[in-house]
């Protein structure tokens, strides 16, 4: 990995979602809406208090996340895409 987040910043890669529903309906690509699940590739060292210490980060590298649609910023390292968010974008840690 070539970028490292700064402070409560999260870098997650996309999961695929399926292409075909429930019922064996194939979604066509230029129709399927974006992921909202992804997995953490890289996180921050956290956030800092106000009494100038670091506060670790809930989510760490590995974890599987659901965030909000339109949630992160999208960027493109080494030909892969990736979203950079803030940890408080993150809905929830997959079990």
């Amino acid at each position: 990995m070539q970028v490292k987040p700064l402070q409560d910043r999260v870098v997650i890669k996309r999961l695929d979602e399926e292409t075909k529903t429930a019922g064996g309906i194939i979604i066509p690509d230029n129709h399927a809406e974006k992921p909202v699940q992804g997995e953490v590739v890289e996180v921050g060292p956290g956030y800092r208090n106000q009494d100038g210490s670091f506060a670790a980060l809930t989510v760490k590298k590995g974890d599987k996340v659901i965030f909000g649609k339109y949630a992160g910023t999208e960027v493109k390292v080494a030909g892969q895409e990736y979203l950079i968010m803030k940890e408080d974008d993150i809905f929830g840690i997959l079990q």
